[in-house]
């Protein structure tokens, strides 16, 4: 069960692409979708990623910055974000320590095939650092536009 909305969200620091680093004190001030998904350059990662990145205007003007989390290297993340323009930083989780605080890193099956892996999840935080909403179990397509609209209603 992810994380429940009106906590504070868990402290954390990180590497992104282009050697940057992003942290807790990054989302003060701003209001933040923080999006954690399985693994770059896969299908469905791929499309929401270019989801978040079409929507980009409509996010920034509303005073909103996005944040991608998945257990894979910077080095895949800058491969990644060069080949399909991506313009918000992709924060490299690859001990899962990230995943683990916001509690989405969990046993999933495959075939009947248990693992250990990312359940696709999306935090709103307010310029706080305070979870003003999560979507857990996230489905692709029309997840962005369930974002916006959620950003919307709280007034972000």
């Amino acid at each position: 069960m992810a994380l429940t909305e009106g906590i504070k969200a868990p402290t954390f620091t990180g590497a992104t692409d282009g050697n940057g680093m992003f942290s807790t004190k990054d989302l003060k001030g701003m209001w933040t979708v923080l999006y954690f998904y399985p693994k770059d350059d896969t299908s469905g990662c791929t499309a929401e990623a270019c989801d978040f990145r079409d929507s980009m205007n409509r996010i920034t003007r509303r005073g909103i910055q996005v944040v991608g989390v998945s257990p894979d290297s910077v080095e895949k993340h800058n491969t990644f974000k060069e080949k399909y323009g991506l313009t918000f930083p992709l924060l490299s989780d690859p001990d899962h320590s990230i995943c683990e605080s916001f509690d989405v890193w969990k046993e999933k099956s495959m075939y009947g095939r248990k693992y250990m892996g990312v359940v696709r999840t999306t935090y709103i935080i307010d310029g706080k650092g305070v979870i003003a909403k999560t979507f857990e179990n996230v489905k692709v397509p029309g997840h962005v536009e369930s974002v916006l609209q959620a950003c919307k209603d709280l007034g972000a």
